[in-house]
């Protein structure tokens, strides 16, 4: 029984990181006795959302190949939740104004980053990271006004649970099935994959490379746009300094995830889990009492360790 279940665990590596959660909930609980089991997990399932979201996105770009990376997602989520709760201006009859130009934040920064890539030649990682700047510095020009609320419908669509399950967990638990489908089904999935794995070997199979690499920033900086809007209307409104966490979040839960950072290889469910994980750690340590800094340094070696561990499994299977 124990060897079956082991084979299963390397079969399919998206379970580790659910089965590090698993274990990570585990060890809370029994440090609090038992107590606010149901409503930390519900915190979880609540405040994961938003690592899964820009999770799906980086996933995309980094499964097409070594050195394809997108860090300009914490400054396009503070530009994108001030455009969206303005646009909104507190209004139920303005929210589709709100999506539609969030929407259009992220096909501009998508294609902003792209060009910066392809036509100045410039590597993914300082392309994105000078994107960034120029993002950030258009959010506190934007959004150094009064903070504004979001509209009530969206501001309850947000928060709202059915069951303890948040709403929008359910949505994007249903995104990410969908995305699954786009990835291992869709011409475009299978084209994202085999640019990962040769990009060479794919542009002589007749993929335009270009295009689908351009299509694959365009996805992540929409999905990172749709995290400002979302944690703007779960926060009760957009700060400057929102995203900042989800520039180490949006790479770790990927490749805690179970996806190569070498690219063509790439897992969906691991996504969910690595997100569960990475709020369940940091509630472990807020329940043991470690201090701010404490807290960064152990959350820090312990991603390293997890991530070392995954590339130790990638490295065995391969």
């Amino acid at each position: 029984m124990s060897t079956s279940i082991f084979a299963a665990l390397r079969g399919k590596p998206w379970l580790w990181s659910f089965l590090a959660a698993l274990l990570i909930w585990v060890a809370t609980l029994v440090f609090t006795g038992g107590q606010g089991a149901g409503a930390l997990l519900s915190g979880a399932l609540a405040f994961s959302t938003f690592f899964a979201i820009v999770g799906i996105g980086q996933m995309f770009v980094i499964s097409t190949g070594p050195g394809n990376i997108d860090l300009s997602i914490p400054a396009n989520i503070a530009l994108s939740g001030a455009l969206g709760m303005k646009l909104m201006d507190g209004q139920d009859a303005n929210i589709w104004l709100g999506v539609i130009g969030v929407l259009g934040i992220g096909v501009l920064v998508g294609c902003g980053n792209f060009a910066l890539i392809r036509l100045l030649r410039i590597p993914p990682i300082i392309a994105t990271l000078s994107a960034s700047f120029i993002l950030q510095s258009l959010a506190i020009a934007y959004g150094r006004s009064v903070r504004v609320p979001p509209p009530d419908s969206f501001y309850t669509f947000a928060t709202s649970r059915v069951f303890g399950v948040p709403y929008l967990a359910l949505v994007v638990i249903a995104v990410a099935v969908l995305m699954g489908y786009v990835l291992t089904r869709t011409r475009y999935g299978r084209s994202v994959l085999a640019i990962g794995q040769n990009a060479r070997a794919a542009e002589l199979a007749g993929i335009r490379v270009g295009r689908m690499r351009f299509a694959t920033y365009v996805l992540c900086a929409v999905f990172g746009s749709l995290c400002g809007l979302t944690l703007a209307g779960f926060s009760g409104g957009a700060s400057l300094g929102m995203g900042e966490e989800y520039l180490l979040a949006s790479i770790a839960v990927v490749v805690i995830g179970g996806t190569s950072v070498a690219g063509g290889f790439s897992n969906v469910p691991g996504i969910w889990g690595a997100s569960l994980f990475l709020y369940l750690l940091v509630s472990m340590l807020n329940t043991f009492g470690a201090s701010a800094g404490v807290r960064l340094i152990l959350t820090g070696l312990i991603i390293i360790a997890v991530i070392t561990a995954v590339s130790g499994r990638k490295n065995a299977r391969a």
